[in-house]
Parts: structure tokens; C-alpha cells; sequence
């Protein structure tokens, strides 16, 4: 595999381990720091506000200079992100800060690692290249929850999340190692640098835009809320104490990332479209009954979200290659910066919305109020398919 593959998937998944930390401990942080459901979704989703906020500029700017740089930029502000959380966050408003930071900080490191990855290739490759790229987004993920889940509990969450620091640090000498690169770009891409229409006007790439953005919703509910729901389905079991809910979660990261391969190996068998519908009409679906897994036992609840983390995943990279290769000439990082500023603010009010949901029904004391809050998140799953129906005018591939 080309060297620069491997070196910005290593690094993209290194800066990600401090991404789901709070998610890991968050039913720790939400008994030590007396928050509710609906203050928990805040600090959870304020992460994806901040890249939100922040990609359209950051990736746009790969168009014009070499991606490597912004990613360098991303993963110092990641570190500084985690390290304060580490060393400063004692509550509501102090987590916010921090990981606000942390979000800003990945703005500069997915799609621009994504841009620097796709500058450095060419031909036939290129798609697979993006597939392995957007799947270590899982990878990072695993750790994440492997190393903050697990290492929190035994050398305090501050440790735990000096170590993400740290990870990120390493990343930015991954990256900033990269050989230079001009950006692949045309003259068109001179005018203004937010300047979206002609993404808009792209209908093709746009189905898969709006689909994706349906998939980070689904996803990020899970992802931020799948420890704390797995903590209230095993209420007294001693199988527990072997199989903890951040295992599980770390399992289920592991299983999306083989399934996001999975996904985009058949997506370059088949029809791509058709493939990431369908894959949408099986998460959604299971999403609408996901929830009520709480009532059986602990066993069959940790399976059922192992399976339901990967059937999330089975379109992500799909989705992704779909959209950089239906972008306009020069306008691929302007595409993939629509395509993350819309996808990681589902991001943001997905966890916020179901933990206002949970707080709503009840405080999530019930398994009727999780099945309904993750119901509500497939329902937004479902409407992937329609998106993707609506792009497909003018489409291949």
C-alpha cells in the first residue's frame, strides 16, 4: 500500500482517540459532575458543533494549499483539546471549552487528511484509497474507547486523556513527515472560498451529501450514548464486570470498521447508490428497535449493539467515495467541506436531541425511554434512501 495511505491513516486514527473519551466515562462524568441527559448530549455534541463550524474554511482551503499543513494545524489544537481537558475540565462549562477545542482541532485533520490523501494519488486506487481512509474514522474510534474506557477506570480519566494528548502529538509528526504536494485544483476554484452554489448545483454528489449527513446522525447517537445505555441494560448482571460497556463499544467500533469495508468493496462491485440505500433501510430499521434490547439479558443487548455498530457503518465510506468522486474538477475539497459541515452538524443535534428525548421520557430510567430515543435516530436513517433517490438524476457510479 502507498506510503502516504498508510501514514495519514495512522495518523487520522491516533488523533481520534481522545475524540470519544467523554463518550467512554460519560456515565461517570454524568455521576461526578451531577449533570442530566440533556447537559451530558451538550458536551458530547459541542465536539461535532466546533468541526461543524470550522470545516467549511478549513477544508475549502485545501483547494488552494497543500492539505498536510491544516492537518498539522488540526492535530496540535486536538492536543491542546484533550490536554486541557485533562488537566483543567471540572464540569459543565470547562468540558464545553475543551471539547469544543477538540472539535475544531479534527475540522483540521478528517476531510483535509482525506484532500492530502486524495493530492497524492492517482488512477484506479484512488477509490479504494478513500474507503481504507474513511474506515480508520472507526479504527480511531476502537481506541478511543479501548484506551479511554479501559484506562480510565484503572489510572484515572485525567491520565487516560493525557494519553490522547499525546497521541495526537504523534500524529502531527506522522503528517508533517508527508513528502510537499501542490493541490490537484482548476482556475475556477479562484472565486470565493465559501462560496457552495456550484456544490449545490452538483445534484449527483449532493444525494450522497444529504444521505451522509442522514448516517452521521444515526451514527453519532449511537456512538455518543451507546456506553451510558449499555451501563442501564446491565442493571446487576456479573457478566458485566467481563464484558464492560466500553468493551463493547470498542467491539462495535471494530466490527463498523469492517463493515465500512466491506460496504465500499461492494459499492465498487455494484451499483454504489443502491448499496448505500439499502445499508441505510438495515441500520434504520434496526435502530427502531434497538432500544428495546435493555430488557433482555446483558448478553443479547451488548450483541445486538455490536451488530447494530456495524449495520451504521456498512454505507459510511461509500457514502464519502461517492461524493469526492462525483465532485466537480477543482472542487473537491469545497464538496468534501459541504459534505462534513453537513454531516457533522447532524452530529451535533443527534446526541443533543436524544438526550433531551431521554430527559423528556423520564431521565432514561426506563427501556421505553431509550427505545424511543434511538428510534427516533433510525427514523432519520430512513430518510438516507431519499436523499440518495433524489441525487440519482445524472449519476454513475
Amino acid at each position: 500500500m502507498n506510503r502516504s495511505v498508510v501514514t495519514l491513516c495512522l495518523a487520522e486514527a491516533l488523533s481520534l482517540i481522545g475524540a470519544f473519551a467523554f463518550p467512554a466515562l460519560l456515565p461517570n462524568f454524568r455521576a461526578a459532575w451531577q449533570l442530566s441527559n440533556f447537559e451530558a448530549g451538550w458536551i458530547a455534541g459541542i465536539f461535532f458543533l466546533g468541526y461543524a463550524l470550522f470545516v467549511p474554511v478549513l477544508t475549502s482551503l485545501t483547494d488552494r494549499i497543500d492539505a498536510k499543513h491544516i492537518f498539522v494545524s488540526g492535530a496540535a489544537m486536538t492536543a491542546v483539546g484533550i490536554g486541557g481537558f485533562a488537566l483543567f475540565a471540572q464540569g459543565f462549562w470547562t468540558a464545553m471549552l475543551f471539547r469544543l477545542l477538540g472539535g475544531i482541532g479534527l475540522a483540521g485533520i478528517y476531510m483535509p487528511g482525506l484532500k492530502a490523501l486524495v493530492d497524492r494519488l492517482e488512477g484506479p486506487h484512488q477509490a479504494r484509497a478513500i474507503s481504507f481512509y474513511t474506515a480508520s474514522f472507526s479504527l480511531g474510534t476502537m481506541l478511543s474507547f479501548l484506551f479511554i474506557g479501559e484506562l480510565g477506570e484503572r489510572v484515572g480519566w485525567q491520565n487516560a486523556f493525557g494519553l490522547a494528548a499525546l497521541a495526537a502529538v504523534l500524529a502531527l509528526f506522522l503528517a508533517q513527515s508527508l513528502p510537499a504536494c501542490v493541490p490537484k485544483s482548476a482556475p475556477e476554484t479562484s472565486g470565493h472560498l465559501l462560496d457552495f452554489r456550484p456544490i449545490w448545483r452538483n445534484r449527483p454528489a449532493m444525494g450522497y451529501v444529504l444521505g451522509y449527513a442522514s448516517h452521521m446522525w444515526e451514527l453519532f447517537v449511537f456512538r455518543s450514548w451507546v456506553v451510558a445505555f449499555l451501563v442501564f441494560a446491565k442493571g446487576d448482571d456479573p457478566l458485566a464486570n467481563t464484558l464492560t460497556p466500553t468493551f463493547v463499544a470498542t467491539l462495535a467500533a471494530l466490527m463498523a470498521m469492517g463493515c465500512s469495508l466491506l460496504g465500499a468493496d461492494l459499492a465498487l462491485r455494484f451499483e454504489r447508490r443502491r448499496i448505500c440505500g439499502w445499508a441505510m433501510v438495515l441500520s434504520g430499521t434496526f435502530g427502531l428497535l434497538f432500544g428495546q434490547t435493555a430488557c433482555l439479558p446483558y448478553w443479547l443487548a451488548a450483541l445486538a449493539a455490536v451488530v447494530y455498530g456495524g449495520l451504521i457503518q456498512l454505507d459510511s465510506a461509500a457514502l464519502t467515495t461517492g461524493a469526492i468522486l462525483l465532485a466537480s474538477p477543482g472542487r473537491q475539497g469545497a464538496t468534501a467541506a459541504l459534505h462534513s459541515l453537513l454531516g457533522f452538524a447532524a452530529a451535533f443535534f443527534g446526541p443533543l436531541a436524544h438526550g433531551a428525548l431521554l430527559d423528556l421520557l423520564g431521565g432514561g430510567a426506563s427501556t421505553r425511554s431509550w427505545w424511543l430515543a434511538f428510534a427516533a435516530s433510525g427514523c432519520v436513517a430512513l430518510m438516507g434512501p431519499i436523499a440518495l433517490s433524489w441525487g440519482r438524476h445524472r449519476a454513475r457510479g
